[in-house]
Parts: structure tokens; sequence; C-alpha cells
């Protein structure tokens, strides 16, 4: 018996008027097309939709928790939360050491190849190491920490004492989210970081305030503990059961010596990636007071609602780069990572120009003076859009075992940023950070473009016609 199979134009011609649905009609149909395709490019554009939605919806979320964190805490308590939070997520993430992103290639490689045994080991190190991996960091930490106190503010040193409890509990939350991203499983490996945690510290900071406790940055950094740990306990269960069960039970080969030299030059790949990303907010907190790391970082968060459609076209499409590239399709290849450029960019440009829009009144939200970042918005957006011209451009050189290039162009690229910051914030402040920032994305935005064409022979901008690639 033949599935029936539901159709969205089809249902908008027999609901809507007959002018609404034939209007609507051509976009209907390419999002039926897109869930009914069975191939690379459909799977990919499905996981990117869906990432899209979640990231849409943790947009608000996150834009709705810091609005209220920031009113509840007052700027310079907030200023606190968010460098040593920032700073906790960035270490969580490389306490990894690139294996939250090398298990999406080897998961892909194994499937593909039918190695189980070899996909059964690398499920279960990974795991272990990160978790290994990131408890050292964490107490290599504490006693950094310890030895450097007199060196640091004081009001900064009993939240990042207490920070540091929770970077076991973020890496391993990102290695988890790496397997389902190898498996395709969007809602799992998006909705603990971008839903459920964030939903969970803004309800454990309601009622701590509601319990008399005081509105600081400790209770906060106490509550994203609570979250966090909360979080990704539940994530080890659901997404460690499925995937044991996908896999079944049989033997385990680990060759752990084999992902630890892939996971390395990807692990500095993600260094420099996450740094770049968050070096403007970490030099701000090294040489402005906490009252500027409040307004620069409610700017940031403004401007995630453009960011957003880059992460989440990265999320569907890296899984699919890696297959296709093992499945020895070039020409499928190219036309696919070319396809992922107009998915990142148009929909980056038409989010930039809502937030240029609306900017002002956002940022008025987070409280008095807030709104002084709005300026800023108009340097920052110049390098986010320079980036999604390009696409998942870094994606593409991992995926297709070009890693160590790319950390190369992360570390260059990074050096121009806190070079920049360096030079820039003490003489121009916020505004010096804005255009550090907006130069060194541009300059990735480049740099990456150029390596991805001179390595695999692929045009990855934007307006540049795509018959450039060498191998066209």
């Amino acid at each position: 018996m033949d599935r029936v199979r539901f159709s969205a134009a089809t249902t908008a011609e027999r609901l809507l008027p007959e002018r609404l649905a034939a209007a609507a009609r051509p976009l209907l149909q390419r999002a039926d097309a897109l869930f009914s395709a069975r191939d690379e490019t459909g799977e990919a554009g499905r996981v990117s939709l869906i990432a899209f939605a979640i990231r849409i919806v943790n947009a608000v979320i996150a834009f709705v928790s810091q609005v209220l964190l920031a009113r509840w805490m007052g700027p310079f308590e907030y200023g606190i939360f968010v460098l040593v939070w920032v700073t906790m997520v960035i270490a969580g993430n490389l306490s990894c050491l690139g294996f939250h992103t090398s298990v999406i290639r080897f998961v892909s490689e194994y499937r593909k190849n039918s190695r189980i045994a070899e996909l059964r080991g690398l499920l279960l190190t990974s795991r272990l190491f990160a978790l290994a991996s990131s408890t050292l960091i964490a107490v290599i930490g504490f006693a950094g920490l310890g030895w450097f106190e007199d060196a640091i503010e004081s009001y900064y040193v009993v939240p990042f004492y207490l920070g540091i409890i929770c970077l076991p509990m973020i890496a391993l939350s990102d290695l988890l989210q790496g397997i389902s991203r190898a498996n395709a499983w969007a809602f799992s490996a998006l909705s603990p970081t971008y839903l459920v945690r964030p939903v969970l510290i803004l309800l454990c900071m309601a009622g701590a305030l509601a319990a008399g406790y005081a509105p600081s940055a400790q209770t906060a950094v106490i509550c994203a503990i609570m979250a966090t740990y909360v979080t990704t306990i539940w994530q080890l269960v659901t997404v460690s059961g499925r995937a044991d069960r996908l896999n079944g039970r049989g033997p385990r080969r680990v060759l752990f010596r084999q992902w630890l030299m892939v996971s390395m030059p990807i692990f500095l790949v993600e260094s420099f990636f996450y740094l770049l990303t968050n070096a403007d907010v970490l030099m701000v907190g090294r040489y402005l007071p906490p009252d500027d790391v409040a307004i620069y970082f409610a700017t940031v968060k403004t401007l995630a609602l453009v960011h957003f459609v880059y992460f989440a076209v990265k999320t569907g499409v890296a899984q699919r780069y890696a297959s296709i590239w093992h499945g020895g399709d070039r020409a499928a290849f190219r036309a696919f990572a070319q396809a992922t450029v107009g998915w990142t960019f148009w929909p980056s440009l038409a989010m930039a120009v809502v937030v240029l829009a609306l900017g002002q009144p956002i940022l008025a939200l987070f409280g008095p003076h807030f709104d002084e970042g709005y300026p800023l918005l108009f340097v920052l957006v110049l390098g986010v859009v320079a980036r999604a011209a390009v696409g998942p451009a870094e994606s593409l050189l991992t995926m297709s075992g070009n890693q160590n290039v790319c950390a190369r162009v992360y570390a260059l690229t990074l050096a121009i940023n806190i070079g920049l910051n360096v030079m820039l914030i003490p003489l121009y402040g916020l505004w010096g950070a804005a255009v550090a920032t907006a130069v060194a994305m541009s300059f990735e935005a480049l740099a990456l473009s150029f390596t991805v064409w001179r390595r695999l022979g692929i045009v990855m901008a934007v307006f540049v016609p795509a018959t450039l690639s060498k191998d066209a």
C-alpha cells in the first residue's frame, strides 16, 4: 500500500482563498520537494531547515532571557556574568580537543563503509575522552585561577571559580551534539543547548530571585551550573541510548591515535573559530569595565539574529559534506557546496536589514544605556554578511580532509583580530572592538574562499560565477 504524504501546496489550495493559495504555491511546492527528496541535498536541506527553525526559537529565547537577566541584575553584575559564562562556554567547547567535530566526519565515513566495530569504538571513546580531558582542564583552571587570583579584579574571582565547575558538562554536551549531527538528528543536536538550557537558566534565576537571593553574577552562574548539569545528563541518556541502539551490540575497535591525529588540527580550527567569534567580548572584558562588557554583549546578542542563519546551515551540511566526499562523486560535491553559499547568504542579508532597522528599540529593551551599542551594529554587520557570502567554507575544508590549512587560516585571522583589538580598544573603546571584529571577519571570508578554490577548485563566493571552478 502506498504511503499517503502530506503536501503543503495541496493543503493550501484547499484551505486558503484562491489568490492567496496561488501566490504561495511556488514556495510551498519547493518545501514539498525538499521534504520528499531522499538524496543528500534533500536531507541536508531538511536538517538545515529544522536547525534554522530551532535557531529562530533559540534567538527569541536567548534574547528574552538576556533582556530579563540584564534588567534583573543591572549592567555591572550582568557584565560580570556575561564575561564568565562566555569564557566557560569557549573553554568547555575547546576541552573536547576537536572530537566533537571529527566525530561527524568519522561516523559518516564508517557508516558509508559499513565499519560498525570502529563506529562503536569511536562513540564510546569520544564520550569518555571528552569527559576526561575537560575534567583535567577544569583542574588546571582551578589551579591557575588560584595562582593568578591577585592579578584578577576581585568581583570576577568567585564567579570564575563557580563557572569552572561547568566545564565537563559543557564539553560532554558539545560532544553529544556532534554525535547527533553526524546522524542528522537535528532536534537532538540543537534542542539541549539552544532550547532547554537557556530556559532552565532563566527559570532557575527567576526562582532564586523569588526565594530572596541577590540578583548577582554569582547567583546567575550557580543557576547556569544547575541548568547545564540537568541538560547534559538528559542529553547523555537520550543521545547515547539512541546511538547505541542504532549500531547494536558487538565488538568495538578503538583507533585512538588515528582519531586524535585528525581531531587535533580540527581542535585548532575550532579553537581559532570560537576565539575569533568571541575575542571581541573577551578583549572588551580585558580593557573595559563590566558595564561596557554588558553593552557590547547585548549588541552582539542582537546581531546573533543574523548569525544564526550561518550556524543553522553549517549544522545541516557538515555531515553531508563528509558523506558526499567519501562517496567519491566530486561533481555532486562541488554542486552541493556551491548551493550552500546561497542558502547562507540571502537569508543572512535579509536578517541583517531587519536587525539594522529594529536594532535601537531592541537594545533599549535591555535597560537604560544599552541602546548606546546601536551604532556599532552598522560596523559589526559588515563582517557577519561577509562571512555569510562564502557559506560554511570552513566545514567544507574540515570535512574534506583539509583541516590543517583551515587551522592556519584561522590562526592568522585570530592574530589579526587580537592585534587590532589590542591597538584599537584602548584608543576607541567599543568602536575599536567593533572595527577590529568586522575587519577580521572580512579577512576570514576572503581567506577561506580563496583556500577552498586553491585546494578543492570550488568557488565559494556568492557573487563570483561558479564557472570559475577549476574542474567546471
